[in-house]
């Protein structure tokens, strides 16, 4: 076969190892590769000596297992695919070529804050949409730490080098996120950032917006400033806080424990959460910043359900953009997030993974913009 398709190509050696595109397409799809240079030729014909016998001879385990370890099949444990896998990797035959769909897996630790939201659905239609443009597969998976099968869902996904993966991260501890260091396939992260663990990512510029939120507040003239904080710290909130704290401090404004309500991260959650609160007679500030805006507008009705008026008494900022801020009453000031395009980045960087481009291990962070409503009051 070999020496058929070199006398075809005019050529005296063997095909390149590293089989590049040409015009009628890659040589699997019927293309036809140009002549490699002399040096590569071994490296080639090696490669294309490893098949399913092979691996078999050199991992000890029948044909018929290495096959379903390679598909990612029921039946064989963990150990043993993940050593077939490993051989299979090392000696070339499991390459970036075999990738051929995107998983878009929705992480959840049972927190509520990865809902059926309009954030989480514009960020699905990004990578959606993207993955179509790259001519690219898309599975939507559903990963719950919580769910007796965590264990065995989540070993299907390290181990299919079919699959690339998206991990939406947003409930994700680094503990969650390590194992995925070990994926066959490439994986980027969406919005999380884990340092420790040098993966490629994909997140909202969550601590300069949160600066720049607070910062308008100060601006009006507010320096009695409250923190909506949601109940769940996850990582997108702490960056928050930490942009919030950090305008409070370049002004010299104080910041106030008694100040901050910690809320529930959904509309009924928060707003029964204040209800609460209020019900206690706390003090309040002039202006409140929330950690998005379904705590924002679950704290607006109590508000307003105990009889302060926004922004005229109370004034909030929330963070997302959702849809129906514009349509609230009075509609809400927020910090605006490009969700799909954050889901397009994240499967732009998978691709270049997929395609062997640079392995360094890339933070993204998409910027933001304010977006000023009715919902603040100058002073």
């Amino acid at each position: 076969m070999l020496a058929w398709v070199a006398k075809r190509m005019g050529c005296s050696s063997a095909p390149h190892m590293e089989i590049p595109l040409c015009p009628d397409g890659p040589w699997w799809k019927g293309g036809m590769p140009p002549c490699p240079p002399d040096n590569q030729q071994t490296g080639w014909y090696e490669h294309m000596k490893i098949n399913i016998k092979k691996l078999s001879e050199l991992t000890g385990f029948s044909q018929a297992t290495v096959s379903n370890a390679l598909n990612n099949k029921r039946g064989v444990n963990r150990e043993t695919a993940e050593l077939i896998l490993k051989t299979a990797k090392e000696h070339g035959y499991l390459t970036e070529s075999r990738i051929g769909r995107i998983k878009f897996v929705m992480f959840s630790a049972g927190e509520n804050v990865v809902t059926d939201t309009p954030f989480f659905s514009a960020l699905m239609d990004g990578v959606v949409e993207e993955s179509r443009a790259q001519e690219m597969e898309t599975l939507i998976i559903r990963l719950n730490r919580t769910d007796p099968d965590y264990e065995a869902v989540r070993a299907g996904l390290l181990n299919d080098p079919a699959a690339a993966l998206i991990l939406l991260a947003t409930e994700m501890t680094e503990e969650d996120a390590a194992p995925f260091r070990d994926a066959m396939s490439p994986v980027v992260v969406l919005d999380s950032w884990f340092p420790e663990l040098g993966l490629n990512s994909v997140l909202i510029n969550n601590e300069d917006s949160a600066f720049e939120a607070t910062e308008h507040l100060i601006r009006c003239g507010h320096r009695e400033i409250g923190y909506l904080a949601g109940g769940i710290r996850i990582r997108n909130f702490q960056s928050r806080e930490s942009g919030f704290r950090k305008a409070l401090q370049r002004c010299g404004c104080p910041y106030q424990e008694a100040f901050t309500f910690l809320l529930s991260p959904t509309m009924d959650g928060a707003y029964e959460d204040m209800k609460a609160a209020l019900q206690e007679n706390r003090r309040l500030p002039t202006a409140f910043f929330a950690d998005n805006d379904i705590i924002a507008l679950g704290a607006m009705k109590a508000l307003q359900e105990a009889g302060h008026r926004v922004p005229e008494d109370v004034s909030l900022i929330g963070f997302d953009d959702m849809p129906f801020c514009s349509i609230s009453s009075p509609p809400l000031t927020t910090v605006r997030v490009y969700k799909q395009e954050m889901g397009r980045a994240a499967v732009k960087r998978l691709v270049e993974l997929i395609r062997g481009g640079d392995t360094v291990p890339i933070k993204s962070q998409i910027c933001n913009d304010f977006t000023v409503r009715g919902s603040v009051r100058a002073l």
